[in-house]
């Protein structure tokens, strides 16, 4: 699952079929499946939101200690 999770983060054009049937011989089910895709995708929008909008970590600081 993990690999899978991986590759969809950093490679998503590079899945397929293929990883899914993988995911399936391992005992998921489809559903399983949707879920782990949907989290997946789901934190990716949400870090690439917060990144373009500068949202800093609580408890972080900018570069340089301005604010």
């Amino acid at each position: 699952m993990l690999d899978y999770v991986a590759r969809l983060t950093q490679e998503p054009g590079s899945v397929g079929r293929e990883q899914v049937e993988r995911l399936r011989e391992h005992g998921f089910s489809d559903r399983d499946i949707l879920d782990i895709a949907e989290v997946t995708a789901y934190y990716a929008y949400a870090n690439r939101i917060a990144d373009g909008l500068g949202v800093m970590l609580e408890g972080s600081e900018p570069e340089g200690g301005a604010r």
